[in-house]
């Protein structure tokens, strides 16, 4: 029994700080603590400036623009992931979240620069993507 607790309390674990600390690494910070992607994708913005390299790992993306992440999309966040009801996400994240319908976003304080949450939602009311981004980037 204790060597169970044991094994539990050392298990690595993923906390939304070491998700946001992800927010502004460099490229050789991601390959030195993610390893080399899985796959390399582009994400194209409606400008030729706004396109993205995106580094797909398990259950996390990263969006890079120049030598920088700037945007993740991790599987879950904050207590929310995919499929999760538009109501159970507004409960969860509390009255700091603005609601645009089919998306909501929160700010997120007490970082070096301003980060916001984002959740998107399908036409059934469902989580379909959880986005961290740096607004002003």
């Amino acid at each position: 029994m204790c060597l169970f607790f044991t094994t539990v309390l050392l298990w690595p674990q993923t906390g939304i700080n070491d998700q946001l600390s992800y927010i502004g690494m460099t490229l050789t910070e991601v390959i030195d603590h993610f390893g080399t992607p899985v796959t390399v994708a582009v994400a194209r913005g409606e400008e030729v400036w706004q396109d993205d390299v995106v580094f797909q790992y398990n259950n996390l993306e990263l969006y890079i623009f120049r030598d920088r992440v700037w945007q993740i999309k991790p599987a879950s966040s904050h207590g929310i992931s995919g499929r999760d009801t538009k109501t159970s996400v507004l409960l969860t994240l509390g009255n700091t979240v603005q609601d645009f319908g089919d998306f909501v976003l929160m700010p997120i304080t007490g970082r070096d620069w301003p980060l916001t949450l984002r959740v998107n939602f399908s036409n059934t009311g469902q989580v379909t993507a959880i986005y961290i981004y740096r607004p002003d980037f």
